[in-house]
């Protein structure tokens, strides 16, 4: 089998390199130089032995360590009572099986290395053959088969010294016939920069390594193939680190960019400079600064709202040498530190959290982010500490990026422990696909921009004449301090409202006292237009005049006044569905109001958002152009604090 795969990659080869140029910044002699030094035996993949009694020891060293390991030992008990998987697709995917294979898997592979108890060793052998006698695993989708490579390739290398050879056997060629082999074909994603590359390459990797006796010349084939396919991923976190396909798809793409750098240090201790790429050396303070006071994240675009306890930013605080990067991670530890810590394991990659671990963390020095890039974000909060802190994120970039929504301007914000201004998030997907919809054509006419969570008309951002957004357009910030006194942010809307208005500038702004600033700057074109102002939101919404409300969740108030001179009426609009192919937004509903341009005419709309129900200060716009840094600059024209 192993020469037949290295004639057939042979040939896949001349094809790739064309695709990538004759030259690769990894050439295959580094790569053979790296096989040529003795290669680890088994375990050889992230843990080694010797690692492992060590990590053994500091599990009994450390209580919060031993709860950990306690709380992964539970969910071990808890699979050794459940049926092994079964090839079972939804839809078109076969993804949810593989995802709880490599959950299994890894969970009772880590569970049996560091208690040495049969019963976890036969049931990661029972999990990995029932895998094995599946007919394939869905190359047609192919995130399937790389993470149920990932799956076989932990098991297999952790347990090898002491599972039946003939269990090594048959688990060794389902590896190399339905996950290596089918990369050879299915393999489009070589060519992404979006976390399908990363989980792919990763998965293939890992794969290849684990079985690396069995035919060596593949393996370093497939390494080089990784070593120069992934930093297309990589580099679309660049220049600052913003992550494109938002948090969601970080956790996913990232998880796997990491595992793979992992491992290849852990057999070659190299990692062929994968990890020196600026974007991603900084994409985990974007991973921090996205999440909310609330413990939610800024959900765009297809991400969902709630952040899952992760980690793989313990890997980064230990790499980089940056132990602030956990913050949030300690944050959902001591909210559960009284209760069952089964909530902090339930991600696929628990285990690895032992082997990356760090103290509790310094508090984070920076209150503001902003990345520019494919999405740029910005981020302020009030503080780290307080719960109840100001927390505004807002995003401009394009709708046309990986996992897209039209959603440029959109922002979140959270104040007094609430969500004011929330994302609906993404449509299931396979209830789409389902019908028979192009849900991933990203072009103007495309079918995903009739799903109403995609489109403009739901996010918290401006709409012209109930038109969509301009997919080809791309929305750079601007502006952007970091001030005490102002911090704000600028983002140029204009080429996404091509056609609708002449100019869009859009300024987010949070002030020293809690107060956040949402003001649009626009110009019209040659005929009169009328543009919608809202956000969406989960609060009961009083309406006290045309140009103030206030909302209420959970015992807390916001007030939100229009500050423009415009003339403006408030009002609530429905997020019910649209279409029969919409989910319902339940105890959803956008607050906004609609503004009439003559042609050609300039104005500003702002919107000033206030934790609390009184707010008696004189608001001033000034342009957002023209915002600085300085206290008497403020727009409001305060000149003092508040």
């Amino acid at each position: 089998m192993g020469k037949r795969l290295l004639i057939a990659f042979a040939a896949f080869l001349l094809v790739w390199s064309g695709c990538f140029g004759a030259e690769s910044s990894v050439s295959l002699a580094q790569v053979q130089a790296a096989f040529e030094k003795p290669i680890a035996a088994h375990p050889r993949l992230l843990l080694h032995d010797d690692e492992c009694k060590q990590l053994g020891e500091r599990i009994q060293e450390n209580p919060r360590m031993q709860a950990y390991l306690d709380a992964l030992i539970e969910k071990a008990d808890s699979i050794c009572r459940q049926e092994p998987v079964e090839r079972v697709l939804e839809g078109r995917r076969l993804l949810g099986v593989s995802r709880r294979c490599l959950d299994r898997v890894f969970t009772l592979s880590m569970v049996y290395r560091l208690t040495q108890k049969q019963q976890y060793l036969e049931r990661a052998e029972q999990e990995m053959l029932a895998a094995a006698a599946f007919s394939d695993w869905n190359p047609s989708h192919f995130l399937d088969v790389a993470e149920m490579t990932t799956a076989l390739a932990i098991g297999y290398d952790w347990l090898y010294q002491d599972l039946p050879e003939t269990s090594r056997k048959t688990i060794c060629e389902s590896i190399q016939q339905k996950g290596l082999a089918p990369s050879l074909k299915s393999n489009g994603w070589l060519r992404n920069n979006n976390n399908w590359n990363q989980v792919c390459n990763g998965g293939m990797t890992l794969g290849a390594l684990a079985i690396y006796e069995d035919d060596p010349d593949l393996a370093q084939q497939f390494v080089h193939r990784a070593v120069n396919s992934v930093p297309l991923a990589m580099r679309a976190c660049e220049p600052d680190g913003a992550y494109p396909e938002g948090p969601g798809y970080w956790e996913y793409g990232t998880s796997y960019n990491v595992l793979l750098i992992a491992a290849l240090d852990s057999v070659f201790g190299t990692d062929f400079g994968l990890s020196a790429y600026p974007g991603f050396i900084k994409t985990a303070d974007y991973m921090l600064h996205v999440t909310g006071p609330t413990g939610l994240f800024f959900n765009y675009p297809d991400s969902g709202s709630k952040k899952p306890f992760s980690p793989t930013s313990f890997w980064f605080a230990g790499c980089y040498d940056k132990p602030y990067l956990v913050w949030n991670e300690y944050r959902v530890w001591e909210r559960l530190k009284q209760d069952n810590l089964r909530e902090l394991v339930k991600d696929r990659f628990a285990p690895l959290l032992l082997c990356w671990f760090a103290n509790s963390p310094p508090e984070p020095r920076e209150k503001c982010w902003m990345g520019q890039g494919i999405n740029s974000v910005a981020m302020f909060r009030s503080s780290w500490t307080d719960q109840d802190a100001v927390f505004l994120a807002i995003k401009g970039g394009s709708p046309g990026a990986p996992h897209g929504h039209m959603d440029v301007g959109s922002f979140v914000l959270d104040a007094q422990g609430v969500r004011w201004g929330i994302d609906l998030g993404p449509e299931n997907y396979n209830k789409i696909e389902s019908r028979g919809m192009n849900l991933w054509s990203r072009v103007q006419a495309a079918q995903r921009w009739t799903i109403f969570r995609y489109n403009n008309l739901s996010h918290n951002t401006l709409v012209v004449d109930g038109q969509y957004q301009q997919v080809s357009g791309h929305a750079p910030i601007v502006r952007y301090s970091d001030d005490p006194d102002f911090s704000h942010v600028v983002i140029d809307m204009s080429s996404v409202y091509d056609g609708q208005l002449k100019q869009v500038y859009r300024g987010a702004a949070l002030m020293p006292s809690g107060k956040v600033l949402i003001q649009d700057d626009i110009e019209g074109i040659d005929r009169p237009v009328t543009v919608r102002w809202a956000m969406v939101t989960g609060a009961k919404v009083l309406i006290q005049s045309p140009r103030q409300a206030v909302l209420e969740q959970d015992g807390k108030k916001l007030l939100v006044r229009v500050v423009s001179d415009t003339p403006a009426q408030l009002t609530i609009y429905s997020t019910e569905p649209k279409a029969e192919w919409d989910a319902p937004n339940p105890g959803r509903r956008m607050i906004g109001f609609e503004v009439e341009l003559a042609a050609a005419q300039k104005q500003s709309i702002g919107v000033l958002m206030t934790p609390g129900n009184k707010d008696d200060s004189d608001i001033h716009l000034r342009p957002v152009l023209s915002w600085s840094d300085e206290l008497d600059e403020i727009p409001g024209g305060v000149g003092s604090k508040e």
